[in-house]
């Protein structure tokens, strides 16, 4: 918006006039986070509000494959598909900060959880179609777009859970090979030679 002075001609005054400029507004650029910094902020968002982090995951690659500025047609965005009311109920300033979205979309998911009492088919179809449509039909609506939804979901969430698995199983393997490495030790006796050997 800038502002813009012009003689009136039928009075001769000057007028000033706050003309709206049509080129899009730039917004802060994104940022560039690499998959382990996703996984960060996965792991500490869903551990500070108690929510699975399987199940954050899993919401993420349906609503937006894990790409940070995705917007639906719907106005949802980022990671996490928040639309703007939800961001700032949920106290997010910028939906498309990866970190941010995550936070504020797993408050959002603990939330739901908490209202339906931990039944995952009903927070995950509010998370798609709202709380009122569950209230109103007392379940997962009668909407094509929510049924898909709640079974990719679903399907996301057993191939989450089985990477977690493998990665606790992959944890102890990995601590007791490091734990029963034997470092060589080198020593220098009197006469100045070196001997090695292992402990």
């Amino acid at each position: 918006m800038k502002s813009v002075v012009r003689p009136d001609v039928r009075t001769g005054r000057l007028v000033r006039t706050m003309v709206v400029s049509d080129k899009p507004v730039p917004m802060s650029p994104t940022p560039v986070v690499s998959n382990a910094e996703l996984d960060a902020f996965i792991d500490r968002a869903a551990a500070t509000h108690e929510v699975e982090g399987p199940l954050v995951e899993s919401v993420i690659k349906a609503e937006s494959n894990y790409n940070p500025v995705a917007v639906s047609p719907k106005g949802a965005q980022g990671l996490m598909q928040l639309i703007p009311s939800t961001a700032r109920r949920f106290g997010v300033a910028n939906s498309f900060n990866p970190e941010q979205n995550i936070e504020g979309g797993v408050k959002y998911l603990r939330y739901l959880l908490d209202l339906y009492h931990q039944d995952y088919v009903k927070a995950i179809a509010a998370y798609n179609a709202g709380e009122g449509a569950i209230a109103k039909y007392g379940g997962i609506p009668p909407y094509r777009e929510t049924q898909n939804y709640v079974t990719q979901v679903a399907k996301n969430l057993k191939v989450a859970r089985t990477r977690a698995e493998r990665k606790v199983k992959l944890a102890p393997v990995q601590t007791a090979s490091i734990a029963a490495y034997n470092p060589i030790e080198a020593s220098v006796n009197a006469d100045g030679k070196v001997y090695y050997r292992t402990p």
